[in-house]
């Protein structure tokens, strides 16, 4: 497996546009990059870059939820 590293801050960006399937997450968050503001729009990008090279069943590894809040 490619070890990737995320943030918590990633994780919780993932969790936000999965759906069960890497394809629709890169498809939910491909579609809603023009509507982030500035700020938002590069971070998504580099986290889609981080998931990009995972294969499907890679991607279905990761433990995909919202952290907690404090």
């Amino acid at each position: 497996m490619s070890m990737i590293r995320l943030t918590v801050e990633e994780m919780n960006l993932l969790s936000i546009y999965h759906e069960g399937s890497k394809a629709q997450l890169m498809e939910n968050m491909t579609a809603a990059l023009p509507f982030m503001d500035e700020d938002m729009r590069p971070f998504a990008e580099r986290t889609l870059q981080k998931i990009y090279p995972l294969t499907e069943n890679e991607y279905a590894e990761l433990a995909i939820f919202a952290a907690d809040e404090v």
